[in-house]
């Protein structure tokens, strides 16, 4: 019996300290999404209210990337296929950096919309997505319910988006990009649940490995893919429900 009550205390100290390293890891998640969410806004709205600073990459009038504009646009899926091949050679130190140099390159590719867009309109579609994306984080965080099978789905569903988005910018056609947008909205709706359950269940089952390297470097990815799940979400609802100047 006393061996028994041994055993038990010591699997509540360790369920314990996980919960408590658990906390502190999707704190440190959420808390670097949120300072490479104000790094993207600030450089955004610093080049797009700045007519001399976007006609760099910016046709002025047409608002038509040039080409060094398109760069501007693709660098970002760039470097994310880059970071996913270097991530294991790099420091939670290194990874972090490149994760704020990534948030700042993403700035200067959305800081067309404070030109197409009202800033009210910015600011409200803002505050909607923060509040979707909060409940819905919520929720993959709590929930018992295994949304592990969802994964290949939605990517699979990012995939068509992509292509889909990179075919409309020659066809230019209403109807594609409303579409195009109403299904982004669902699909990231549903990664937002998706990863932040996955980001949870990693640390469970590595945060025994004592591995403090490892964990500090998933806790950028994971604050990349929540990342990037708000920014995409953000704008496919700007797409939909903002106000063009």
């Amino acid at each position: 019996m006393a061996e028994y009550r041994t055993m038990r205390s010591a699997a509540g100290t360790r369920t314990a300290a996980i919960d408590e390293g658990l906390r502190a890891h999707m704190n440190k998640v959420y808390g670097t999404m949120s300072v490479g969410m104000l790094l993207t806004f600030l450089v955004a709205w610093a080049v797009g209210t700045s007519p001399e600073m976007l006609s760099i990459f910016r046709d002025p009038m047409t608002m038509k990337p040039n080409m060094l504009g398109y760069v501007i646009m693709f660098a970002p899926l760039l470097m994310i296929f880059g970071f996913g091949a270097a991530i294991n050679k790099l420091s939670a130190a290194g990874a972090q950096l490149f994760f704020y140099a990534f948030a700042a390159v993403m700035g200067l590719s959305l800081s067309w919309i404070f030109v197409a867009f009202t800033g009210i309109s910015i600011a409200q579609v803002f505050l909607i997505t923060a509040i979707s994306f909060a409940g819905l984080s919520l929720w993959g965080y709590t929930t018992k319910k295994d949304i592990s099978g969802w994964g290949s789905f939605l990517i699979m569903g990012v995939i068509g988006l992509l292509v889909a988005s990179i075919v409309n910018i020659f066809l230019a056609s209403a109807a594609l990009q409303f579409a195009v947008s109403a299904i982004g909205v669902l699909i990231f709706a549903g990664l937002t649940a998706y990863d932040t359950q996955e980001i949870k269940n990693t640390y469970i089952q590595m945060a025994q490995s004592g591995d403090r390297e490892w964990l500090g470097k998933s806790a950028i990815m994971g604050a990349l893919k929540l990342y990037m799940d708000f920014i995409n979400m953000f704008m496919f609802l700007l797409q939909l429900f903002g106000n063009r100047n």
